[in-house]
């Protein structure tokens, strides 16, 4: 039987990082975070394993995501946020399927108000200038959501969130300061939020003074870690992805030959490579060539030449390697895989973008 190609997600995995996480967060509650089909690992699947782990809280980026969540049948028993919307979004969308928006303008407010939203949390920039209301808006902003209030309209102000810029660590301390005056701007208008949040995984394991009342975390969920200098298993956590292909063929090569598109790789002795079905249509970078190396048995191979569309060829030597052997690209380092960290640095990025750049093409499964 050949190997699988794909993306296997271990839901234990999920689950006791989802355990270390909130015992480290605590008395802080837990926004799981879903965004972008789960950093790659598929949205349905992991959203129901960490509702099963304890989250009540689900966060995605905009009410698509949001949707097919509720569609695949996670219930409004479990909270989710949604906070990024397009211009003309309709928030009845947001009141039906039971998804709390963030809002970022007085016009989001006033649309989602008209939409009888039962609750929106408010959404303030302080400082990562990408999602939320600058500081010179606030007051327009919390005047009108004063306004809703003492009208008595559906929706209640419940939340209040920003992000941090993980810049560093008087960068993000001047963020949460940031954030403290808009608390106190709201309350002067006679808003107190039920839940105020800002920190995401590194503010949240790393600086204990910006969990506020939810922690939203992502990236260590799944078992990776936002710091260059800890790992995985530093802070307690089992990678959850593990991404392999089956050999679809070997192919000797003759010393001086190149290999892939513009031969940047030649073979420096009579070799064999083993071509695997993974390439760049698939989200796996064309630089990756000649920078990492995948596990095959028990021996790490280097792949060779530029990645290809659909295609990536390693450099196996003599070694026994034969059509349908597993090729593990990255995985548990603790079980001798790959970390994916190798794959970030290899073209100078980060392990976020390497996880949710695998394209819905692949084969996802849960084990």
């Amino acid at each position: 039987m050949s190997a699988f190609t794909g993306v296997t997600v271990d839901r234990e995995a999920l689950i006791a990082n989802y355990a270390t996480v909130a015992e480290q967060v605590a008395p802080a509650g837990v926004v799981a975070v879903v965004k972008a089909d789960a950093y790659g690992h598929g949205a349905v699947e992991v959203a129901r394993a960490l509702v099963d782990a304890g989250a009540d809280w689900l966060g995605v980026a905009d009410l698509d995501e949001g949707v097919a969540l509720r569609e695949a049948g996670i219930d409004e028993g479990v909270r989710i946020l949604a906070w990024l919307h397009a211009p003309d979004e309709d928030f009845r969308r947001a009141a039906r399927y039971g998804i709390t928006p963030a809002v970022s303008s007085v016009e989001q407010l006033s649309t989602a108000a008209d939409a009888d939203v039962p609750e929106v949390h408010l959404v303030v920039d302080t400082g990562l200038s990408r999602n939320g209301a600058v500081e010179s808006e606030w007051p327009e902003l919390f005047a009108t959501a004063a306004a809703l209030t003492r009208n008595g309209d559906r929706t209640r102000i419940e939340g209040l969130m920003s992000h941090l810029s993980n810049a560093s660590r008087s960068d993000d301390l001047d963020q949460d300061a940031a954030l403290q005056r808009a608390i106190d701007g709201l309350a002067a208008v006679g808003i107190r939020p039920d839940v105020v949040h800002l920190a995401a995984s590194a503010g949240s394991l790393a600086l204990p003074e910006t969990r506020r009342d939810l922690a939203r975390v992502g990236l260590a969920l799944y078992g990776l870690s936002p710091f260059p200098d800890r790992t995985s298993a530093d802070l307690g956590l089992r990678p959850a992805m593990r991404v392999t292909a089956a050999v679809l063929r070997t192919v000797a090569v003759p010393a001086g030959d190149g290999v892939s598109y513009g031969y940047t790789w030649r073979a420096e002795r009579d070799t064999r490579l083993a071509v695997i079905g993974l390439g760049y249509a698939d989200g796996f970078d064309r630089a990756y060539g000649n920078h990492v190396s995948v596990r095959i048995g028990d021996r790490r191979f280097p792949v060779v030449g530029r990645v290809a569309m659909n295609a990536m060829h390693i450099d196996i030597g003599d070694a026994d390697v034969a059509i349908g052997d597993e090729v593990v690209l990255w995985g548990d380092p603790a079980n001798g895989d790959p970390a994916v960290e190798d794959w970030a640095d290899a073209i100078g990025t980060i392990n976020y973008e390497v996880v949710a750049r695998v394209g819905r093409s692949v084969e996802r499964r849960t084990t």
